[in-house]
């Protein structure tokens, strides 16, 4: 099988960060599997590859909605049997590029998203469905996902759906070791809350960092990842006087190490699709709190700690919760475990697989 495996860019991000761990163990079970990414643009996940041999294949180094993407990606489209792709505008150049293409390969693409900007367009609703046409199966990645996708294309594409949901490599997470707290430049008996995302309007550090300032002195933060809301979140870490309890990490390599130094890890998001943060979290033996929004609720209801969507008070008092009441939070750290047991990578490379394999024998 010759299969390629396509997506915007390696940046941070967790359909990135899926892509780039599946990709060198999907490539042990199908030796002809290359992985293509648009935007050439350095970042320590692509690193990453090239130091394991996993060499990726970049085509550009401009925009990512340069249409000029197409004419690059009909030669790989010629030469594939499947191809698997993700996130927009990936998704729209692939299904254009294939209509150049005699013998189209199979194409999948995955849904990570419970919503996007798109759908809220009647122009970009139609033209979804046009493009949306072509592809052999859409892979959703949690139950809101799913609906969500199925809502917004209509009951003639039900059956092209199929709910997978994503993996996150549970082996690196539980034998990372911890540092020690000194190394981050807090005391030892500081609690450490840990979140892991990207500066986005849709994380919602902000609610975060309002709890924070509820919370007593020795409590102490930690925000892993960069983008556009950074500043915005820095400043108001100066303007809540809470300089020197917060720590901006930036992009690390380090994250399992972090998961397992911190005392609790926080995901305040305002959704998410399938979010791998929190399932890397739980994963972490370490109490885990999400907001209680589409994407979260699903992976964390009757296992980790929920709270309501920006209600940093009711944050603060669940994290509390779990610092006083040492009973209350090892059933929650057990519940977490058992829970990302059930998202292994490996579980979902092979249900990829086997999609792949069912649809070159329909065409055989």
């Amino acid at each position: 099988m010759k299969l390629s495996i396509i997506i915007n860019s390696l940046n941070i991000g967790g359909a990135e960060k899926l892509v780039a761990d599946s990709f060198p163990l999907i490539k042990e079970k199908i030796e002809e599997t290359q992985l293509i990414v648009l935007k050439n643009s350095p970042s320590f996940i692509a690193k990453q590859l090239d130091q394991k041999g996993k060499h990726v294949k970049f085509l550009y180094k401009g925009s990512l909605y340069n249409p000029f993407l197409i004419f690059k990606l009909i030669p790989i489209l010629r030469k594939s049997e499947v191809v698997h792709f993700h996130l927009f505008p990936t998704l729209y150049w692939v299904v254009i590029a294939s209509m150049f293409v005699r013998n189209k390969p199979k194409l999948i693409y995955t849904e990570h998203s419970t919503h996007n900007k798109r759908r809220d367009s009647k122009i970009f609703k139609f033209l979804d469905r046009l493009v949306y046409k072509r592809i052999d199966k859409i892979v959703s990645i949690s139950k809101d996902v799913d609906t969500n996708i199925k809502d917004h294309l209509g009951q003639t594409f039900e059956s092209k759906v199929s709910l997978i949901h994503n993996g996150v490599d549970l082996q690196t997470i539980t034998s990372a070791t911890a540092y020690h707290k000194s190394d981050l430049g807090f005391e030892n008996p500081d609690i450490l809350l840990l979140q892991v995302s990207s500066f986005r309007w849709q994380k919602d550090q902000a609610t975060l960092i309002k709890a924070l300032k509820s919370l007593p002195s020795d409590y102490k933060l930690l925000l892993a990842g960069d983008g556009p809301l950074r500043e915005e979140m820095e400043n108001l870490v100066k303007e809540l006087e809470l300089t020197g309890r917060v720590q901006f990490l930036g992009n690390r390599p380090d994250i399992p190490n972090l998961l397992k130094t911190a005392d609790i890890i926080v995901l305040s998001s305002k959704h998410e699709g399938l979010s791998l943060a929190s399932i890397e979290g739980m994963a972490s033996g370490k109490p885990f709190i999400g907001s209680d929004v589409p994407g979260l609720s699903e992976i964390v209801k009757d296992y980790g700690v929920l709270f309501p969507r920006g209600n940093s008070q009711q944050l603060a008092e669940k994290i509390e919760k779990l610092r006083n009441d040492k009973s209350y939070s090892g059933e929650v750290v057990e519940k977490c475990l058992a829970r990302a047991s059930q998202f292994d990578l490996s579980i979902m490379i092979d249900k990829h697989i086997d999609l792949y394999r069912s649809l070159i024998r329909k065409t055989s």
